[in-house]
């Protein structure tokens, strides 16, 4: 057996914590590039918090999932008003921008020096200037990962800059941050969280530090997933969700993925999807392609007990079976009113490009059993 294990240098993790971020962060820098989502005026309180201690803070807000093209002008900005620390408050779209910009502060060379799969691919040479990030949605675990997703439109593709130097020097995670989040937001991050729990559980490289998070992260969005998108004020549940989150961050970064991923970037690349709920919507497909390929090709994998497992802890039955786990993330999409592929304008005459580019994709490779193309093809015929 050989693993590696990294995160976040720090983490701070409770109901309140972002009452400690002004004397967290006074010692990792004085002007802060501060960047968020759509609402920046929700970072106030922590802006305030920061001038308390002489950190000046420069806002940067981004209108969506991070673009390669945003993170150049963030990085230029940053460098314009000399600023010596990012930090991001945010969901994963502000988390992986803040993490891009930090890191190429202080890396000669572009963007595209160091991206995956439409760039170079180079590594990065030099740690980032310190990053910060304080997560206000429970889904992405972004937080805790060593890799930033940029969407590049002119690639209709999603593409990893990735490097244990984008590892935040602090996560902040406050789970009152999330409460009273929109039902549908609540659903989609959720359901990100699950899927990252279930593909590192699953994947062909699982050690046993990211099984043990990915367990207790399972038991967790099992008993609280639906609690939280019922009633956004429960911070019981909220609490559950953001270990879930964290948990399937960590195991993500340090174990892999599977094919939920591997589609979610060249959906999210080339069409107006949430990536959350792009991976809700793949998640039962995927599930059920891996078990029936691995029942027919591998029968003997020990995946197949570990999708058992899955189903165990979901449904709370000792005796359920592995399709019995497909069945309850069938059951909780429903629920959570998880729109279709069709819903974002993907047609079927889209697969054959789909299949083709996910196949390709970074994530693709963890998968637990290669998927033949007709078995990729049947997973977007399913999730449509």
């Amino acid at each position: 057996m050989h693993f590696e294990f990294a995160t976040a240098a720090r983490i701070v993790f409770g109901p309140g914590a972002l009452k400690q971020a002004g004397p967290l962060v006074a010692d990792l820098g004085r002007r802060a590039l501060l960047v968020t989502g759509r609402s920046p005026h929700r970072a106030e309180r922590l802006r305030a918090q920061l001038e308390a201690v002489a950190v000046r803070t420069l806002p940067y807000a981004l209108n969506g999932e991070p673009t390669t093209a945003e993170v150049e002008r963030g990085v230029a900005l940053a460098r314009q008003e000399g600023c010596d620390l990012v930090i991001s408050f945010g969901g994963g779209s502000a988390i992986d921008a803040g993490k891009a910009i930090a890191a190429l502060l202080t890396n000669d060379g572009g963007l595209l020096d160091y991206l995956e799969v439409i760039g170079q691919g180079k590594p990065l040479s030099k740690p980032g200037v310190p990053f910060v990030a304080i997560p206000t949605t429970a889904g992405t675990g972004t937080e805790a990962t060593r890799n930033a997703v940029l969407s590049s439109p002119s690639h209709e593709v999603k593409a990893s800059l990735r490097s244990p130097f984008l590892l935040a020097r602090l996560a902040l995670v406050d789970p009152e941050l999330t409460l009273g989040l929109p039902a549908p937001l609540t659903a989609s991050t959720g359901m990100d969280a699950l899927t990252q729990l279930i593909e590192p559980y699953t994947c062909c490289r699982p050690n046993p530090w990211t099984d043990a998070l990915c367990v207790e992260g399972l038991h967790r969005a099992a008993r609280s997933l639906r609690r939280a998108f019922e009633s956004g004020q429960d911070l019981a549940a909220r609490e559950d969700m953001c270990v879930a989150s964290l948990f399937s961050g960590v195991a993500l970064a340090n174990a892999g993925l599977g094919a939920a991923h591997g589609f979610a970037a060249p959906i999210g690349g080339g069409f107006p999807a949430p990536h959350g709920a792009v991976c809700a919507a793949l998640l039962p497909e995927v599930m059920r392609a891996n078990i029936r390929a691995l029942r027919e090709r591998l029968p003997a994998s020990d995946v197949l007990s570990r999708y058992q497992r899955i189903a165990i802890i979901l449904t709370g039955n000792p005796a359920a079976t592995a399709e019995d786990g497909v069945q309850w993330v069938t059951e909780l999409c429903a629920t959570l009113q998880i729109p279709p592929l069709r819903a974002y304008g993907i047609r079927p005459e889209d697969f054959p490009r789909l299949v083709e580019k996910a196949a390709h994709a970074s994530s693709m490779k963890a998968n637990p059993i290669p998927l033949w193309a007709e078995e990729l093809k049947a997973i977007l015929e399913g999730a449509w």
